[in-house]
């Protein structure tokens, strides 16, 4: 069985945003300018959020 590796969630953004609205890619970008290489989005579709994760672990 594969196992992910332990994410921290950074921010979670609902997936109903307007149009050509990218609140949560947007963040991730500038978590990535801030020092944090690896922050990305992906979609829970348990809740309908789209989450902005990292594999590191927050200061």
């Amino acid at each position: 069985m594969h196992r992910q590796a332990p994410r921290t969630v950074l921010e979670r953004f609902p997936a109903g945003g307007p149009r050509g609205s990218w609140p949560a890619e947007e963040y991730a970008a500038a978590q990535r300018a801030q020092g944090t290489p690896d922050a990305q989005v992906v979609m829970d579709l348990r809740t309908d959020q789209f989450l902005v994760v990292t594999h590191t672990s927050p200061e």
